[in-house]
């Protein structure tokens, strides 16, 4: 015997509805019948039990004069669901009264429209209390996710994760907890952030780490995301930038010439913002100052090659090494009177200079083209190919270098030097004659 479903007012009280033996007396047993069954009004909310699964439709026994329908449309939020899937024989199933007699005298119910009136009841009275709510993913749809929260709750992809997530299919069938953050019932949207939950319950776990992490210690992290400005950087517990400026001792026109997404580097902390949970992070500060390897390895008065880079009004810049430039101020090109330096030298020219002066703090470098061309002790890194002085056997001085193809070497130590730079520049330096003072 199937259990008599009343009306939702009565139902939410807990009663159910009876009739006494002596309000039988002196009835016949079709009245009898008659007044037991329970009058129901289009959105009255029912109760029954599972009688019946077919493909297409449900049927409910709600202890009225036929059984209610609920076609398969009607059983969930989900779309092109097996009805089986969602009931099964003896469920007892809450529905909505859609229409007391369709054309074939039939109760339609909806039991995906029971389920919504209670969830929208739920939902404003968890958003009301800032609270969560939880359901399964049952939809990727553009933009995002559908959550099954007893209606459809929208899931922005930028929402899922506290990282935008490209690939949403992983999450279908994944159970959800997510806050909500919009709800208008008229216009049927509800709008979720998993995003806000996951901040939330990991607020303590930040504070934590934050306060753990000290500038100056060395982190390992892997390369999280890339833009313009720089890189973030996943230490294990939160993202830190380091600054496009922080990437490298040299100068770098994008990020991605650097590193790429998923890279494993080792970073420096630089600064720990509790207020604002921000973390500032270097990776060049875990490499090699190449300024403090080149004012270790060389001194005033050496001789150093450089190529010209740069022409300004008041001299040139060359680069001595990798990621270093120095300047030649116009006074030191020539021996003679220069108005402009392209009238010594063009962007692109490789040549002797001496170093007149290192300024680590500043990171400046002075140079002479005019003392180099006087001689003087050659740097140990040429040393091996040129030797250790610019002077030939006799004393005689070498003086600078250009490059063409018809340079006929002297000098074992010549030899060596135009064989590098062959190898190098696919180009043989000539010897060049010192010009007179």
């Amino acid at each position: 015997m199937s259990e008599t479903a009343v009306p939702s007012e009565e139902f939410s009280e807990g009663t159910a509805r009876a009739i006494a033996v002596d309000d039988l007396e002196g009835i016949s047993l079709d009245d009898a019948i008659e007044r037991t069954i329970v009058e129901f009004e289009d959105g009255d909310i029912v109760h029954g039990r599972v009688v019946k699964v077919d493909k297409d439709e449900v049927l409910l026994d709600i202890g009225y004069k036929s059984e209610g329908v609920i076609p398969v449309r009607e059983l969930s939020i989900r779309q092109d669901v097996d009805p089986s899937e969602i009931v099964s024989l003896g469920d007892e199933v809450e529905a909505l009264v859609l229409q007391k007699e369709d054309k074939e005298g039939r109760l339609l119910l909806s039991k995906k429209r029971a389920q919504y009136e209670r969830a929208w009841g739920n939902i404003e009275k968890i958003k009301e209390e800032n609270g969560m709510v939880k359901g399964p993913v049952i939809e990727v749809v553009k933009g995002g996710l559908i959550v099954d929260i007893g209606l459809r709750g929208f899931l922005p992809a930028s929402l899922v994760e506290l990282r935008r997530v490209r690939d949403l299919q992983p999450y279908i069938g994944k159970e959800v907890e997510a806050k909500i953050i919009e709800l208008d019932k008229n216009r049927n949207n509800v709008v979720l952030s998993r995003r806000a939950w996951l901040e939330e319950t990991q607020r303590e776990q930040r504070e934590e780490f934050l306060e753990n992490l000290k500038p100056g210690e060395v982190r390992k992290g892997v390369v999280s995301s890339i833009v313009n400005f720089g890189v973030f950087i996943d230490l294990g517990g939160m993202d830190g930038l380091v600054h496009v400026s922080e990437l490298s001792w040299k100068h770098v026109d994008h990020p991605s010439s650097v590193v790429s997404v998923g890279d494993e580097v080792m970073v420096r902390v630089l600064d720990v913002d509790l207020d604002k949970e921000r973390i500032s992070l270097s990776l060049k500060a875990t490499q090699s100052d190449p300024w403090q390897d080149f004012a270790s390895a060389h001194k005033i008065g050496e001789l150093v090659y450089g190529r010209v880079t740069k022409l300004v009004p008041f001299g040139c810049f060359i680069q001595v090494a990798e990621g270093i430039e120095g300047l030649v101020h116009i006074s030191e090109m020539d021996v003679h009177h220069v108005e402009l330096p392209d009238q010594v030298v063009s962007v692109g020219d490789e040549l002797w200079v001496k170093i007149i002066d290192i300024d680590l703090q500043r990171r400046r470098i002075s140079l002479s083209i005019k003392q180099a061309q006087e001689g003087g002790e050659v740097a140990a890194e040429y040393r091996e190919a040129f030797g250790e002085h610019q002077y030939d056997a006799e004393g005689n001085y070498v003086g600078t270098y250009a490059y063409t193809t018809e340079f006929e070497p002297e000098t074992e130590a010549q030899a060596a030097w135009a064989e590098e730079f062959q190898l190098n520049h696919g180009e043989t330096p000539v010897e060049e004659s010192n010009t007179e003072a």
